[in-house]
């Protein structure tokens, strides 16, 4: 009774609040997404042209006689029985394999959407500690989805691990569609984002998709682990690049990238290496906001049926993942709620760490 009493102009302050609540929850994705894409790049650049028919014509007979050099354990036959759509390649620490298990046991267990093929691998480098290497090989014996790369697994070699895992795909995987990309401290919704690739109609080469970061400008510090000196990267900002958590690229673009990164510093971060190659290849990278970068999504069912990815694995995610794949779908207003949840949910924890962060900081400052 007392909604039938307002008033028109009660009546346009609530409507304005609710457009001012959903345009400060998704105004900022939702601009990205359809009005930030970077410009296209022209192919009329003789570099590019010569880079594109050099992916063509990529012949990598030579890698796979020689490829004892490159890898500890190749696992080269995974691709060869089958036509793969979605590769997913996980990059992984040689020490961790409880996180790989855990990965195993729930998302990284899907093998098909609607009968097109799933292949989930892990990427390593190799263990300081002979030890952790037995390991591995017993773990590669029982699972078979292991590629380990003979360069020491360091925070300086991560940039290889992902130059490995391209040389990989490109030499072994040629066939697969589509290629993600990501870490093992990720969630990832492989049958959402595989049911998306599936309805990607028109622009099937290209395809370098995730959440994209703007202007990123390098770390000058030489103190911080992550430096980079203006030898290694002159100009003021990086260009536009997928958050390195997770995103993903097509064949064609693997290719590209690999013809690319010989030429390019293998000392900058992972992440800002591949987009580099791929401005380099003529390739502009797509924004989609389903995609978390570096962000923890806080956990609802609807939400995590609809997104890609989230940031910083959680222990619960047997029951999460239970919950997600229980065949139940979500209808359009329960999906509207989960994703209002979970956003909402997920600025407060970053207020809250922020707040933490600041409290921390004045702290030292304070003791100092």
């Amino acid at each position: 009774v007392m909604f039938c009493r307002l008033r028109t102009h009660q009546w346009c302050f609530i409507i304005f609040n609710i457009m001012l609540f959903h345009a400060l929850l998704f105004g900022g994705d939702l601009l990205e997404e359809y009005f930030l894409h970077s410009l296209p790049v022209k192919y009329t650049d003789m570099k590019i042209l010569k880079i594109r028919e050099k992916a063509r014509k990529l012949d990598m007979d030579s890698l796979k006689t020689n490829m004892s050099k490159s890898y500890i354990i190749s696992s080269t036959d995974v691709c060869s029985d089958q036509e793969v759509f979605l590769l997913v390649i996980v990059c992984s620490s040689p020490e961790n394999r409880t996180r790989r298990n855990l990965i195993r046991q729930t998302w990284g267990n899907v093998t098909g959407i609607r009968r097109y093929a799933v292949l989930t691998l892990f990427a390593l480098g190799k263990p300081a500690s002979e030890a952790i290497q037995l390991d591995i090989s017993e773990e590669y014996q029982k699972h078979g989805d292991i590629i380990e790369g003979n360069f020491l697994d360091s925070f300086e070699n991560q940039t290889l691990k992902t130059v490995m895992s391209m040389e990989w795909t490109v030499t072994f995987c040629s066939t697969a569609r589509f290629i993600l990309k990501t870490n093992e401290e990720m969630f990832v919704n492989i049958p959402s984002l595989a049911d998306y690739l599936l309805n990607l109609r028109t622009h099937l080469e290209d395809i370098y998709i995730g959440r994209v970061i703007h202007q990123d400008m390098p770390d000058r510090n030489p103190q911080s682990h992550s430096f980079v000196s203006l030898s290694q990267y002159q100009e003021e900002y990086y260009p536009d690049y997928c958050s390195g958590p997770a995103f993903v690229i097509s064949q064609d673009v693997a290719r590209k990238i690999y013809i690319v990164a010989k030429e390019t510093p293998v000392l900058l971060p992972p992440d800002v290496f591949v987009g580099i190659c791929a401005k380099n290849a003529g390739i502009v990278p797509i924004q989609s906001s389903r995609f978390s970068g570096k962000k923890h999504i806080r956990y609802n069912r609807c939400c995590y049926k609809f997104i890609f990815t989230s940031f910083e694995m959680k222990d619960e995610l047997f029951k999460e993942w239970r919950e997600i794949s229980d065949g139940k779908d979500c209808t359009l207003l329960e999906t509207y709620y989960g994703l209002v949840s979970c956003r909402v949910l997920t600025y407060f924890d970053k207020f809250k760490h922020f707040n933490i962060e600041t409290i921390k900081n004045e702290a030292l400052h304070f003791i100092n």
